[in-house]
């Protein structure tokens, strides 16, 4: 990161260093790889904007997000979409303490309350009553209004970070006020090189044989899915890192990659497309 960044988030880390919220930040398990994007990212959030990352799968969006938190100090508050998330799940429900009805907050509510970096993940899964809720925390108000209770004024730290990833089932066109409300940043696919490095940090004691096999495979299946050979099923960052421990544990690495990789296509057509690539890597 440039100099310049690294001094400012120093600056706001200094600014912002209380901390009510009890929540331990710890170092994300795996760091992100791309110094451009990572740049791009930290910008905006320094001048205060929530940022969108939209990207294929195993793109690194959660993992930035868990980086970006960590860099700037802030508790990191999760959302998961899926079809049953509302407006209570985001900021809260009722809830009975001493005999009185009070707000058990939820995650965007905590964010705001104690400035944490909220990541919304999949938010193109959301239904539009879910999102709806946060607008005014996302533009210029940035306050969330709790019907029946008091309006949490944003902390000035808080930051959304939201990520999507087209052509999931389930996912939907995000509306344009709410794409209006973040800074979009695409990101682009892992090259050979980054992958590489990725997987040693994943699995440091790997043989470096085995990390050049998984990288070939994951760049010759990405390849094929790009071109509408397979689905992106087999396409998996995390089953790569799966099978790579495995055989690290002593499994064959037929048999590691069989079972993180390759069993993930349930299409028979498609179970043996997936097949046949894996044997020209894993014999």
């Amino acid at each position: 990161m440039r100099d310049d960044l690294a001094v400012r988030v120093e600056q706001f880390k200094r600014r912002y260093a209380e901390d009510e919220s009890g929540r331990r930040i710890a170092k994300p398990a795996m760091e992100f790889i791309g110094e451009r994007i990572l740049e791009l990212a930290v910008s905006a959030l320094l001048q205060g904007e929530n940022i969108l990352l939209c990207g294929g799968k195993a793109t690194g969006k959660n993992i930035l997000a868990d980086n970006l938190a960590w860099l700037f100090a802030r508790p990191v508050y999760n959302v998961s979409f899926h079809v049953n998330t509302d407006s209570s799940t985001l900021i809260g429900t009722d809830t009975f303490v001493g005999g009185e009805v009070r707000l058990r907050s939820g995650p965007v509510a905590q964010a705001a309350r104690y400035g944490g970096f909220c990541i919304l993940d999949e938010i193109n899964m959301a239904k539009n009553d879910a999102v709806a809720v946060i607008h005014a925390a996302l533009d210029y108000r940035r306050l969330i209004d709790v019907p029946g209770y008091e309006c949490i004024p944003m902390h000035p730290a808080t930051r959304f970070i939201a990520t999507m990833n087209y052509g999931y089932a389930g996912t939907r066109e995000l509306n344009e006020a709410l794409v209006s409300r973040f800074t979009v940043i695409r990101m682009p696919a892992l090259s050979a090189r980054q992958l590489c490095r990725l997987l040693k940090t994943a699995a440091p004691n790997a043989p470096e044989e085995n990390i050049d096999r998984c990288v070939g495979l994951f760049m010759d299946l990405n390849e094929k899915a790009v071109n509408g050979e397979i689905s992106t099923h087999a396409v998996d960052l995390r089953g790569m890192i799966a099978a790579l421990r495995l055989m690290t544990d002593g499994m064959s690495p037929k048999d590691a990659v069989t079972v993180s990789i390759t069993n993930k296509c349930f299409d028979e057509y498609e179970y043996q497309l997936v097949q046949d690539v894996v044997m020209t890597r894993f014999v």
